[in-house]
């Protein structure tokens, strides 16, 4: 049975998403704050997290970050009460995969979930799908209705980071990092003509569109 951890310090609250989601056929553990969350993750495996921004000891922010930097790949959805953009600008920096606002609605919040663990498995599987186009890992290649295309190996990665995580804003440094190495002495201009490139090649996509978000990145947007 899937297990889902939940930090939220709200009570009320965080009983509801519990008994939602057993009630859904998962196992679930909640907590309080972001410290009592790290602890939980050191004693079991959890195979998605919910967390509220705003919670004693430790917010949802640093705990998405203290999680990611240690290389933890779990799958994270934010739920808070903050709408501005830059609040979920920073969620989605930290390493949010998704976002809900409160209040929330829980027979969304139950489908986002299964959405999530379903891209999960994906990447296990080493394969992602976005509306009728295909991404195989192995071997490079996009499988659209039209046509099949192998990519150059570091245009296929940067695409796949991002139809990975559909809606999430990746900054040029941070897919500088992840795709060329924290070693290469390439500048974040080489991240550019790649995703230009990208989009040359998929203009006439009807599945995704590959998005500027002006001054700070770059995001795939499902069609």
């Amino acid at each position: 049975m899937l297990k889902v951890l939940i930090a939220e310090d709200d009570t009320e609250l965080r009983e509801l998403f519990c008994h939602v989601l057993q009630r859904n056929g998962y196992t679930v553990r909640g907590v309080s704050n972001g410290l009592e969350a790290l602890s939980a993750m050191e004693k079991d495996f959890f195979d998605l997290i919910i967390t509220d921004i705003m919670m004693p000891e430790m917010d949802g922010y640093e705990l998405v970050q203290t999680i990611r930097d240690t290389g933890n790949t779990t799958p994270v959805l934010m739920i808070t009460a903050k709408d501005a953009f830059d609040d979920m600008r920073q969620g989605f920096l930290s390493g949010t995969d998704d976002y809900m606002v409160k209040p929330v609605n829980v027979n969304e919040m139950v489908l986002r979930v299964s959405a999530l663990l379903r891209r999960a498995q994906m990447i296990n599987d080493r394969r992602q799908v976005i509306g009728d186009t295909e991404l195989l890992l192995d071997s490079l290649t996009v499988h659209t209705p039209e046509e099949s295309l192998v990519l150059p190996q570091k245009e296929f990665m940067l695409l796949y980071k991002m139809v990975s995580y559909p809606g999430r804003i990746f900054t040029r440094n941070q897919l500088m990092d992840e795709i060329w190495g924290y070693d290469n002495e390439s500048d974040t201009h080489t991240v550019e003509v790649h995703i230009g490139r990208l989009r040359e090649r998929f203009r006439e996509s009807k599945d995704f569109k590959i998005v500027t978000m002006r001054g700070v990145g770059y995001k795939v947007v499902k069609l």
